[in-house]
């Protein structure tokens, strides 16, 4: 197995609402399909042990794009989404924040008996990475989420939380079974977090065979201190700023689906429901679907697709985010149905906006970019923790 990376997090509370909740969970289903069809479940497993890639995917489900929130709500949307239909998708999540992450040994031994996979394997995989980022890596995190996704053919991942004594960070490990073997022989696949020094880890053996990694964690004396993988460290400010984004990615996808919009674009034009406004959430997730593990550096610029539930860089619009999942979920149906020129126009989309990119130079005022977006928020049903989005007052006094 491999540790794939991790990612340093400001420390967020607050419930997320259940008009966003629900939509999350219809949204992260019809991702999780158009990837199963494409690719197979195996390329959902390595994108969610990618840090970057998990945060680009829960900025373009409508949370806030850089706090610990994404962690809990994207693996609890997809748990609940996607566990009823593990007979047909394949894949199975177990495990959860609190009480809910000591329940994945039960989870993994019924899901074991259900597949035939060995689940008492499954079982140790799974306390032995949550028995490392808590005890092997000593970087003062102590876990407080951890939750183990596997497929039918015995390949996992593990995306776990752990909390800093002091309360103001958490640090998002991510775990990829070594049955994978195109990928570089690390320990983790990503860790998302802010850089505390150097750390301790004791699965710098992880270029052995797995089970042999595995035990010899067990027994290992600390003697290494190694770097990690893909490393994620998102900023404590909430608003999104033009530091935050690849300008010229934002920009060419803009100026492609708000100005240019090709003949290219006449399939997708065509699908019911497709207002203008859902090209832009449709090119973003079309990226999350579709991209390249290189388009994933700058997560904040996926939360142009449906905003943050806290209003950066502007309110969720409802609206445009029911057109997206009503789109994509249609476009899944048909392809397992055989007819799949609508999850192809899906897809080149974001190959447009691709080529787009290349001779592109950005012009865009990025203030007032946002500026636009929460002024036009209410016209898309816009909503925040806060309540709804309202027009803009008009400043100029009036006679009558």
């Amino acid at each position: 197995m491999k540790r794939s990376g991790t990612a340093d997090l400001p420390l967020h509370y607050g419930l997320v609402p259940k008009w966003l909740a629900e939509r999350m969970s219809r949204l992260g289903l019809a991702i999780t399909e158009a990837i199963v069809a494409e690719y197979g479940t195996a390329e959902v497993l390595r994108r969610l042990s990618d840090p970057f890639w998990f945060q680009s995917l829960g900025a373009v489900m409508g949370m806030d794009w850089h706090s610990s929130g994404i962690t809990t709500s994207v693996m609890g949307s997809l748990k609940a989404a996607i566990n009823p239909l593990h007979k047909e998708l394949g894949i199975y999540i177990c495990g959860g924040k609190g009480q809910k992450s000591k329940n994945t040994p039960d989870e993994l031994l019924r899901f074991g008996e259900r597949t035939g996979l060995d689940g008492q394997e499954l079982v140790r995989c799974s306390k032995l990475s949550a028995k490392v980022d808590n005890t092997a890596v000593q970087d003062g995190f102590q876990l407080y989420l951890h939750n183990f996704i596997v497929n039918t053919d015995g390949l996992w991942t593990v995306v776990q939380q752990g909390m800093r004594a002091s309360g103001s960070t958490a640090r998002r490990y991510h775990w990829h079974s070594a049955g994978i073997t195109s990928f570089v022989e690390e320990p983790h696949t990503g860790i998302c977090g802010q850089n505390m020094g150097p750390i301790l880890n004791l699965t710098a053996k992880a270029a052995l065979p797995s089970k042999t990694a595995m035990l010899a964690m067990t027994t290992e004396h600390p003697d290494r201190m190694i770097a990690e993988a893909r490393r994620l460290i998102m900023p404590n400010h909430h608003d999104v700023k033009a530091k935050d984004v690849d300008l010229k990615r934002l920009g060419a996808m803009l100026w492609l689906t708000q100005e240019k919009q090709p003949a290219d674009f006449e399939s997708l034009l065509l699908l019911e429901g497709m207002g203008p406004r859902t090209l832009q959430s449709m090119a973003l997730v079309s990226e999350v679907i579709y991209g390249t593990p290189s388009r994933f550096n700058d997560p904040a610029r996926f939360s142009f697709a449906h905003g943050g539930k806290d209003g950066h860089p502007f309110p969720v619009p409802v609206k445009v985010y029911d057109e997206t999942i009503a789109v994509l979920s249609k476009a899944v149906h048909q392809a397992k149905i055989g007819q799949s020129d609508k999850l192809q126009a899906i897809q080149q989309l974001g190959v447009l906006a691709r080529r787009a990119e290349q001779d592109f130079i950005p012009n865009e005022n990025f203030n007032a970019l946002i500026e636009k977006e929460r002024n036009d928020s209410w016209k898309y049903g816009g909503k925040t923790v806060f309540g709804d989005a309202k027009p803009p007052q008009d400043s100029q006094l009036r006679l009558f």
